[in-house]
């Protein structure tokens, strides 16, 4: 407890007795475990409540990543389709003027 050994510990009590004297010493040592107590809980729940809110802010970057990774990936797969068909209505439309041509002058 506290790194304090039970010589400390004893050494404390005697002079916590000797001073406070025996009626206000039980009080002063209930008092002392609430608060204490009370300490703990509240440090827990702080601890919790940062562990948590680190948890999420990780869980959002991870999410934020995979749709990022998700979306390239797509984009990247989805490109190549989408040029291809650009291609070919331009390679229709240079054949146009050339078979015009040949069958305007034939």
């Amino acid at each position: 407890m506290f790194g304090i050994g039970s010589t400390e510990l004893l050494v404390i009590m005697v002079v916590a007795l000797i001073v406070l004297g025996p009626k206000n010493l039980p009080n002063i040592a209930r008092t002392l475990g609430k608060a204490m107590g009370e300490f703990r809980r509240v440090s827990t729940d702080f601890q919790r409540t940062l562990n948590t809110e680190i948890e999420l802010d990780d869980h959002e970057r991870r999410k934020k990543e995979a749709e990022k990774e998700f979306f390239d990936d797509k984009t990247k797969a989805e490109a190549p389709k989408a040029e291809a068909p650009k291609a070919e209505p331009q390679k229709a439309e240079a054949a146009k003027p050339a078979t015009e041509a040949d069958g305007k002058s034939a």
